[in-house]
C-alpha cells in the first residue's frame, strides 16, 4: 500500500517542483545528471509506507552522508552513454554492417553517424573504467553492499576485459563486437550501471544537504505504535528557523493552535507536514531528532482555493475539503491531517459552529494526527470539557510598545492575542483615508 496525498497538500506545503520558487523539491536538488533528477523526483513522488524500507534507506543517507565520495562522472558522459546504447539492435553481423554503411556515409557524405558511436563507446568504456574508482572510494560500501558487489559483478564480466587496455586504434570488427556486446548483448546490466550511477548521484546529493544544513534522520515505527515526537522541529526553507518540540500518541492526538495573525501558526503546520512527507521517503528533515509511526496518508487544508469554473466559493471549497478528508479518515486509515483556519470563508457563527463540530468529530478518530488552528479561542474552553485528547498551543506574541514581536517558540494553553487592529494603525491606513 502506497502513502497517500493529493494535489491539495502538495502544494500546500510547496513539496514539488523543479520551476516552483522554494519547493522542497529544489532543497534536494542538487544532483550533477539528468537521470539523478529524474530518480529524485520520483522518489519525491513516491513515498514509502513500510517501516523497514525508511528506516533501511535512512541508514543508506546516513552512510554516505559520512563518507567522503567524489562523483566520477558528468552528465555529458551518461547522456552519451545513454544514446550509444540506444542506438545498438539486431545481430553482431547487422552491426557490424550497420556501422560499415555508417563509415562510407562519414568518408562519402562527410555524415556524423559513425563518428558518433565511436565517441559513444569510447566514452562508455571512459565510464565503466570510472566505475572501479568509484568502488575504491566506497570501500566496503555497507550498508550499500550488495549494490557494489552487483556492480563488481558486472564489470568482472570476462567479455569486458578488453576495459582494461585503452586502445585507441579499434578495427571496425572490433568496433562492431563492442558496440553489440554493450548495447544488446549486455543491455540489461548497462542499464542496471546507469540506475545505479544515478542512484548514487541522488544519494550523494541529498545526503550533502543533510549534512551542510545540519539535518537529522527520522525513526520509522510500526504503525500500530501510533506516536510521534520531534525535537527541534522547524521549516526546511527558513535559513533562521525556530525550532519547536511536538509529541502526538492515540490519547493525544490533536493539536488545538492557537496565536495572532504572523504568529507563524501556518508556517509551523507546513513544517511539520514536510517533516512528515520527507520522514516517509527515508530522506534527512530539519529536526533534531524524529521518531513516527508510519501513517498512510497526510492530507492538508491551508490554502483551499475558490473555483470559478464549477461556481464554487471559497466557503464551499473549504466544506468539499473536509468532507473529502473525512471520507479518507471514516475508513479507519491512519493519517494526519492539518486544517488551518477553518471555515474562514463564511460568519463568525457558523465558523464557531463548524469548527466545533468538526473538530469534535475528527478528535474522535484517534488512529490519525490532527493539527486545527483557529482565530476563535472561544473554542478553546468547549473542547476542553469534551474532549480529553486534545491537547492546547499557541504562537505568542509579545509587544514592544505599540509593536508586535513573534517567538515562532510553541506555547501550552490558548492564547488570546489580538493585533490585528494594532498592525493597521501601524501602517496608518486610517490616516491615509482621513481628509
Amino acid at each position: 500500500m502506497s502513502f497517500m496525498v493529493d494535489k491539495q497538500t502538495l502544494d500546500d506545503l510547496n513539496l514539488l517542483g523543479k520551476f516552483r520558487p522554494g519547493s522542497i523539491f529544489n532543497l534536494f536538488n542538487q544532483v550533477r545528471t539528468t537521470g539523478g533528477e529524474r530518480l529524485l523526483d520520483e522518489l519525491f513522488r513516491n513515498p514509502l509506507s513500510d517501516e523497514r524500507a525508511i528506516n533501511q534507506r535512512c541508514e543508506v543517507l546516513a552512510w554516505f552522508q559520512r563518507t567522503v565520495v567524489v562523483f566520477p562522472f558528468s552528465n555529458e558522459q551518461l547522456t552519451t552513454m545513454q544514446e550509444f546504447l540506444d542506438e545498438g539492435s539486431g545481430s553482431r553481423w547487422q552491426a557490424v554492417s550497420g556501422l560499415a554503411w555508417k563509415r562510407l556515409q562519414a568518408a562519402v557524405w562527410k555524415d556524423e553517424g559513425y563518428r558518433q558511436i565511436f565517441g559513444g563507446l569510447r566514452v562508455t568504456a571512459d565510464v565503466l573504467r570510472s566505475c572501479w574508482i568509484l568502488i575504491r572510494q566506497l570501500g566496503d560500501g555497507l550498508p550499500f553492499r550488495p549494490e557494489l558487489l552487483r556492480l563488481q559483478e558486472i564489470l568482472a564480466d570476462p567479455r569486458l576485459s578488453w576495459l582494461k587496455k585503452e586502445d585507441e586504434d579499434v578495427s571496425l570488427l572490433r568496433m562492431a563486437g563492442r558496440w553489440h556486446l554493450l548495447s544488446v548483448t549486455l543491455r540489461k546490466e548497462m542499464e542496471e550501471v546507469s540506475a545505479l550511477l544515478y542512484t548514487i548521484d541522488v544519494y550523494l546529493a541529498v545526503s550533502r544537504v543533510a549534512r551542510e544544513r545540519g539535518w537529522s534522520y527520522a525513526r520509522a515505527l510500526p504503525a500500530d505504535m501510533n506516536a510521534f515526537h520531534a525535537e527541534g522541529l522547524r521549516h526546511p526553507g527558513l535559513e533562521r528557523a525556530v525550532g519547536n518540540s511536538l509529541s502526538f500518541r492515540a490519547d493525544s492526538n490533536v493539536l488545538f493552535l492557537t496565536g495572532a495573525n504572523m504568529a507563524g501558526k501556518s508556517t509551523f503546520m507546513k513544517a511539520f507536514g514536510i517533516a512528515v512527507y520527507l520522514a516517509h521517503m527515508g530522506f534527512p528533515v530539519a529536526v533534531q531528532e524524529m521518531v513516527f509511526s508510519v501513517r498512510d496518508g497526510l492530507y492538508s487544508s491551508i490554502n483551499v482555493p475558490d473555483d470559478i469554473q464549477l461556481g464554487y466559493s471559497h466557503f464551499y471549497a473549504e466544506v468539499l475539503r473536509v468532507k473529502y478528508v473525512a471520507q479518507a479518515v471514516s475508513t479507519g486509515k491512519r493519517l494526519v491531517v492539518l486544517f488551518d483556519e477553518l471555515f474562514k470563508g463564511t460568519n463568525v457563527k457558523d465558523a464557531y459552529d463548524g469548527t466545533l463540530a468538526v473538530t469534535e468529530a475528527f478528535a474522535g478518530h484517534r488512529n490519525s494526527f490532527y493539527i486545527i488552528s483557529t482565530h476563535i479561542i472561544e473554542l478553546g474552553d468547549v473542547l476542553q470539557q469534551r474532549c480529553t485528547n486534545i491537547r492546547f498551543a499557541y504562537l505568542p506574541t509579545v509587544m514592544e510598545g505599540s509593536r508586535p514581536r513573534y517567538t515562532y517558540q510553541l506555547q501550552p494553553g490558548i492564547t488570546g492575542d489580538r493585533q490585528g487592529m494594532i498592525i493597521i494603525e501601524n501602517e496608518k491606513i486610517l490616516e491615509l483615508l482621513d481628509f
